[in-house]
């Protein structure tokens, strides 16, 4: 399968980037940016940050609001359904979370989605069905790749053509696009969001790079490829998608 350069993230959605927008790396390798008052304040990012806390990596946003305070509404429907997310896309190859290696831009993310459930594993809020937990906020790996049928320069979750065998990961959802259900909580505290991960080997973290990113995406109408696209771009740490954050 194709590999897909990292930096080719800077140029797909660059006409979403604020070139005006201050940011910086501090010292720790976070992702700094200035609080902007023309946008929605849960995802207005402050700062991103990603560290390896021994065999654990700890995914973290700080927004101008309280984070994951907004959630789509629903439309009732699968086709056309919104999802909003809190997304850190990582120079991490998808093979290190149990995908075909090298088939694109892995991003941890954290969904809220009214309109389906795409954790059937679990039941995150605890009410005996593992089929109504959509709208809660809860975490995937997926794999983005650039999609022409989104739209110019936009980009989508990699479909799994008809007649593709990837690997995937044991907690594939059974969708038929490279997309993980891990089953890590994201927590949120104020303007806080965190989600830590397991990886089966945690060394594969140290020195990778990676940026923060709020969006919409939405499931196509027909519910077919492209299944699930990026439609719209809230904010992005670095102001331009060139994953400036390092993990130490």
């Amino acid at each position: 399968m194709k590999s897909l350069p990292i930096l080719a993230l800077s140029g797909l959605l660059a006409t979403v980037a604020h070139a005006d927008e201050h940011h910086a790396v501090d010292q720790k390798g976070a992702v700094l940016s200035d609080a902007d008052a023309t946008k929605v304040a849960p995802f207005d990012i402050l700062a991103a940050h990603v560290h390896r806390e021994g065999a654990l990596i700890k995914f973290h946003m700080t927004t101008q609001g309280t984070a994951g305070a907004d959630r789509p509404a629903s439309t009732g429907a699968l086709g056309g359904a919104p999802v909003w997310s809190y997304v850190w896309p990582t120079s991490l190859d998808p093979s290190a979370v149990g995908f075909e290696d090298k088939t694109g831009i892995l991003a941890l993310a954290a969904t809220s989605h009214p309109d389906f459930d795409d954790t059937p594993l679990y039941d995150e809020n605890g009410d005996g069905d593992i089929g109504n937990d959509g709208a809660g906020w809860h975490s995937h790996w997926v794999v983005l790749t650039p999609n022409e049928a989104c739209g110019t320069g936009a980009l989508s979750v990699r479909d799994i053509g008809e007649n593709e065998t990837p690997r995937l990961p044991a907690t594939w959802p059974g969708l038929p696009i490279f997309i993980d259900s891990p089953g890590f909580s994201p927590v949120f505290d104020g303007p806080e969001i965190a989600i830590t991960v397991a990886l089966a080997n945690p060394e594969d973290a140290v020195g990778i790079s990676f940026d923060g990113v709020t969006a919409a995406l939405k499931v196509n109408a027909s519910v077919h490829a492209p299944l699930l696209c990026v439609t719209d771009v809230f904010d992005i740490a670095s102001g331009d998608l060139s994953l400036p954050g390092k993990v130490e």
